[in-house]
């Protein structure tokens, strides 16, 4: 609940952002062109989104006779959820990862690399699968694609008034406007990319939490994001940057993306650093959710 309140907090306010930009370059009119560019791209990554996070990949689709564990884990846990079975898909590389993608449970897939399932046993990889049908349940890849859509959308936005000279005669009648203009094409776009950081990582945790009570074996996913930490910090995957937060761990750690640090590291991470989700994890387990 408490992550839940924060991402709609950070929603918020990454909205109001948005607004206050298109106020500030253009007024009212300004205010209402941005809501409305930002409603066209939100349009388009409601319903493309998840193909291109699948092209992205490489991600294809797969049977059940190709991956049966995969597809019997899923099955179970949507029956268990009463949620539609997701379409499976598999990304052919040796890091150990996973995500799901898709705007609503009806259209929701389930992608998993190849060396995850080589390199968990079934209760990790129930935990794994249990955290990414938390996401599909909690349609939290609809809010981070409509965050990451807002947050593209204002530095576009920022860099058409830059360019584009949108309310040139305010800002030279009126040195003020000029400054704050300024100030703004800088500090908007950056705080619309930390706000947008803190939801991935708020719904990361909160899959997390979900998905450990949907199976109820916390210390299963704990040890699962283990491994992660492990395989995703030695095993290289070409991945778009745009889609990195889709994963359940970062896949450009190998590339030198540390984000177990704190200050500004922390802020600009799409994933929490996993000794810290462990830790929850491990917390829960101590509050009785354990098998």
């Amino acid at each position: 609940m408490r992550n839940n309140f924060k991402t709609l907090v950070l929603m918020a306010t990454l909205g109001a952002i948005f607004v206050a930009a298109g106020q500030l370059i253009g007024g009212t009119s300004g205010a209402m062109t941005a809501l409305v560019f930002a409603g066209l791209l939100n349009f388009g990554v409601y319903f493309f989104s998840h193909k291109l996070a699948l092209m992205s990949t490489g991600a294809k689709p797969v049977t059940e006779q190709e991956l049966p564990e995969v597809y019997s884990i899923v099955r179970t846990l949507a029956q268990r959820e009463s949620m539609p079975m997701p379409k499976i898909y598999l990304i052919p590389s040796e890091q150990p990862n996973a995500f799901a993608t898709g705007r609503n449970p009806k259209n929701a897939v389930v992608a998993v690399t190849s060396g995850i399932t080589k390199m968990m046993d079934r209760t990790e990889l129930e935990g794994v699968l249990a955290h990414e049908m938390s996401h599909v349940r909690n349609r939290d890849i609809l809010i981070a694609s409509v965050a990451a859509t807002v947050a593209a959308a204002l530095s576009i936005l920022m860099r058409m008034a830059m360019w584009g000279g949108l309310g040139g005669d305010r800002r030279r009648n009126d040195p003020i406007s000029g400054v704050l203009f300024l100030v703004s094409i800088i500090v908007a776009p950056l705080a619309a990319m930390v706000i947008q950081m803190a939801i991935s990582r708020n719904r990361e945790y909160e899959a997390d939490r979900s998905g450990a009570t949907m199976t109820g074996s916390p210390l299963a996913l704990a040890r699962a994001l283990a491994k992660l930490e492990q395989g995703t910090s030695r095993i290289p995957m070409q991945v778009n940057p745009s889609t990195a937060q889709l994963f359940i761990a970062d896949p450009l750690k190998a590339f030198g993306r540390d984000r177990r640090g704190g200050g500004l590291t922390r802020m600009f991470s799409t994933h929490p650093p996993i000794p810290e989700r462990i830790a929850r994890l491990e917390e829960m387990a101590q509050g009785g959710l354990i098998r």
